[in-house]
């Protein structure tokens, strides 16, 4: 039978390629076109299930950001004190480097979020939500347990993720002077003064 048509890949499958293709060749080679001949599909059918390059970022976003918050999980509900698990969060949240695609792909949400529907920005503030809700949940631990000072949790995660946020994206851009150690160091430093 001639032209038989081969099942699409699972979407899972389409978001992992979608991320690799931004690891490997950077978010401006992501095309339609480039991704459906990575996943064999034709770029019209990508467009079927995504609807826009906007739509895939995002849902791509998603998907890296479900992989993350499950290793966050398990960062944050192992043993250990509140401070070395504070830590571990900021090492998840930290970009490895310039390029880090994660990063890549998170900035390339932000700016096109300027643009995007109300449904778009909700899904995006339920990814910021989530990463919220773990440090602000870590901070009480912490200060319940006598290991922090006493503070507002809620107050002092948004200070600290605005903090975490700037100092990522110097990395993520590959910013002179701003490479992870750095970083790494400047915010230890912060929750050694903040905290104790």
């Amino acid at each position: 039978m001639a032209g038989a048509r081969k099942n699409a890949p699972p979407r899972e499958d389409v978001l992992a390629a979608a991320m690799d293709m931004i690891a490997e060749r950077g978010l401006e080679k992501l095309t339609m076109a480039a991704l459906g001949r990575e996943v064999g599909m034709s770029s019209g059918h990508l467009l079927y299930y995504f609807r826009s390059k906007d739509e895939l970022l995002l849902r791509t976003l998603e998907w890296s950001e479900g992989r993350l918050g499950a290793e966050r999980g398990r960062l944050l509900a192992g043993r250990g004190s509140a401070r070395s698990r504070l830590d571990a969060y900021v090492d998840l949240y930290v970009p490895d480097g310039h390029r880090d695609p994660h990063w890549t792909l998170w900035l390339e949400v932000w700016n096109r979020s300027q643009n995007a529907d109300d449904d778009a920005r909700e899904r995006q503030v339920a990814i910021e939500s989530a990463w919220h809700r773990d440090l602000v949940a870590l901070l009480a631990e912490g200060v319940s347990r006598g290991e922090f000072r006493a503070l507002d949790p809620d107050r002092f995660a948004a200070r600290l993720r605005a903090l975490l946020d700037g100092f990522s994206i110097h990395v993520a851009i590959g910013l002179r002077g701003t490479d992870r150690g750095q970083i790494l160091s400047h915010v230890r430093e912060f929750l050694d003064e903040s905290l104790g």
